[in-house]
């Protein structure tokens, strides 16, 4: 055994990836880093392994010379070998590449039926993650680097700098690629390795070490600041919703780091600082709001804050759908059922407890009737009122919270509001003597 062997088996060890009945995909691009991890792999354990390649065929025969390459070398291992071949109309920099190559990584686990997709990353690639990170003014998140597992991604090479990398290639007699692309420096990766990089190790020979150093130190802090959270969460956190007031007694770096962890998730990529300072300004001038008030977070997500808590929601367009009720009779709205049903007795002891059953009497309403969600102009006659008032204001009047109020379920004669479902009906069809009719919502 050796360094990078040694170092492998210890990492699938302490992974629990150790049972024979496991499939091993590898990520292999032909380079240095992967093939020096594919020969390594091999060498450590019986288990079945597959090489994966993506030809992303930015540089025609170069690229397709690459794939045989590392087709031949499997071959020369005993090693399956899978390869794809992307479009050429599909646009070439450095995030689309990414995407394409992960895209194909989750069609392959499903494919070979496998939950373990081994990448090559590197001491060196995380020393370079950090750098570009820290350009872009990364928090204390962002400084903990790659990850050494992450859902079925390993990475085995996570501490192992690439000159051993290159070291056991040669002393292995391994003939890796070399993807000239490495060499433009129009790319982000290559202009930190080649440039910014060597710089650094004037000031410190061992900045790749003391990179990674931070990054474990990144790791620790915020799994401390992430305990802290918790403890802090279980006093104003409920149902996927922060009390608006509670969170504003808190101090604002952790009202910010509150923030933070709560949108973060919502984005693929991190959230930079300046848009969650935008998100924290609306909650301050929005903490008053009875109805509450809806901002932007990202596509297909709001938040909404009132005076009484804060929450994600998603973004919906308006159901614009009408429904027409003729007569009895079950009617689907939203994925929900309204069934209309004559009656002329309350039910013995009857209190209408249920948001969803009432009893009326429409006696005094023509059919047809309509099922919707609001309109301008919609009017509703309060329980117990002799006068009617708009629907805006009666909504208000009940703090309902205005993302809310595109979604409750109307029955309406013309812009006369009958039933806001689950909330009240209108004084019009209340029940004096008996009822003419039930209606009831079920999912």
């Amino acid at each position: 055994m050796n360094l990078i062997q040694d170092t492998i088996k210890s990492f699938i060890k302490d992974y629990n990836l150790e049972d024979s009945k496991y499939i091993y995909l590898v990520a292999f691009s032909g380079g240095f880093d992967s093939m020096c991890l594919l020969h390594a792999l091999r060498q450590t354990g019986s288990n079945k392994i597959i090489a994966i390649h993506l030809n992303h065929n930015w540089r025609g025969d170069e690229s397709d010379k690459e794939e045989q390459n590392c087709k031949d070398f499997c071959m020369s291992l005993g090693v399956d070998f899978y390869s794809e071949k992307l479009s050429e109309d599909i646009e070439k920099n450095e995030t689309v590449a990414r995407e394409e190559r992960y895209k194909f990584f989750e069609k392959c686990a499903k494919k070979f039926n496998s939950k373990i997709i081994f990448t090559a990353h590197n001491k060196n690639d995380n020393a370079e993650t950090l750098i570009y990170r820290m350009t872009k003014g990364t928090g204390v998140t962002g400084l903990q680097g790659i990850a050494p597992a992450r859902g079925i991604y390993f990475r085995p090479l996570l501490n192992i700098e690439r000159c051993d990398i290159e070291k056991y290639c040669i002393q292995n007699g391994l003939n890796p690629n070399y993807d000239s692309s490495n060499d433009d420096l129009i790319h982000n990766r290559n202009l930190i390795r080649k440039n910014v990089l060597p710089e650094l190790l004037k000031i410190n020979p061992s900045v790749i070490s003391s990179l990674n150093k931070l990054s474990q130190s990144a790791v620790e802090d915020t799994q401390i600041i992430k305990e802290y959270l918790e403890i802090v969460k279980k006093e104003i956190y409920k149902s996927g919703k922060y009390n608006t007031s509670k969170f504003l007694k808190l101090s604002r770096p952790l009202q910010l780091r509150i923030l933070y962890e709560y949108i973060n998730p919502l984005v693929p990529q991190n959230y930079d600082r300046e848009r969650i300072i935008t998100l924290y300004n609306f909650i301050l001038e929005n903490k008053t709001s009875k109805s509450g008030k809806i901002c932007s977070v990202t596509t297909g997500y709001d938040l909404f804050v009132s005076e009484k808590h804060f929450e994600v929601i998603s973004s919906k367009e308006q159901n614009t759908t009408i429904v027409q009720v003729n007569d009895c009779g079950k009617y689907k709205f939203q994925n929900k059922n309204m069934i209309i049903s004559k009656c002329d007795l309350l039910p013995k002891n009857f209190e209408s407890k249920s948001e969803n059953v009432i009893y009326v009497d429409l006696s005094g309403v023509d059919f047809p009737l309509e099922i919707r969600t609001r309109r301008d102009g919609d009017e509703i006659q309060p329980f117990g009122m002799s006068g009617h008032q708009k629907l805006k204001k009666y909504f208000n009047s009940r703090k309902i919270p205005n993302h809310v109020k595109d979604e409750l379920i109307l029955i309406t004669k013309g812009k006369d509001v009958l039933w806001v479902c689950g909330i009240g009906i209108s004084e019009r069809i209340k029940v004096i003597t008996k009822p003419t009719h039930k209606i009831e919502i079920e999912d």
